[in-house]
């Protein structure tokens, strides 16, 4: 029977990972930005519908691979969600000392189509399967896996990840669209910097918590 409580718990973790997996301002968030401001707020939308399409693509994977081991999931809770921890610190430390210019891209003059701009996010992100490993730490922090979990409920879940991103997008191209005349490559660095820092205090919490053998997610 499918509980109420169960469902929002789903629901708001998934959401959570999809908006941390999304967030730092790598290649395709660069890119993202890059076209909102110089081809309109839509082109750069559906670059991160892109790039969430491919996340959901590996959040898939890494949940698939994580169900083969359930038994060991839940013998090594403590240091799996440790490991979680530190992983979602190294990669808020590495967020925030990152310098996502660096990423910018020569401007063309032609905006091409809505599923060019799609297609081109998709394969960007698709290219880096390194993001497996940061879903297999927020996986693993969130206890987003578990044994008996019921197909509606996976699917939930999933669904969450990809709203949680698609939610990140809409709301980085509305602010950068908003905000269009005041922004500048100084901009980027600090929203990125300032996306770093969060994601940091978030793991140092987390770590704190796992340590005193408490959990708050």
């Amino acid at each position: 029977m499918i509980q109420i409580g169960t469902i929002f718990d789903i629901l708001w973790k998934g959401f959570i990972i999809g908006v941390i997996v999304s967030a730092p301002l790598g290649p395709v968030g660069v890119l993202c930005i890059q076209r909102t401001l110089n081809k309109g707020r839509w082109y750069g939308f559906v670059t991160g519908v892109g790039a969430s399409l491919s996340d959901i693509a590996y959040a898939l994977l890494t949940g698939y691979g994580m169900s083969f081991v359930f038994d060991y999931v839940n013998k090594n809770i403590f240091y799996l969600q440790l490991f979680g921890s530190i992983l979602l610190l190294a990669f808020g430390v590495y967020t925030f000392r990152s310098n996502p210019v660096q990423s910018l891209r020569p401007v063309s003059a032609n905006k091409g189509s809505y599923l060019h701009n799609f297609l081109t996010a998709f394969l960007v992100t698709l290219s880096n399967p390194l993001i497996i490993f940061l879903f297999v730490g927020l996986f693993a922090r969130f206890a987003f896996v578990s044994e008996g979990v019921l197909v509606f409920e996976a699917a939930t879940g999933y669904a969450a990840i990809a709203l949680g991103a698609l939610a990140w997008w809409f709301g980085i191209t509305y602010f950068v669209n908003k905000v269009r005349t005041q922004f500048n490559l100084r901009g980027i660095w600090i929203l990125n910097r300032v996306i770093g820092s969060i994601v940091v205090v978030v793991s140092v919490v987390g770590l704190v918590f796992t340590l005193l053998g408490q959990s708050i997610y």
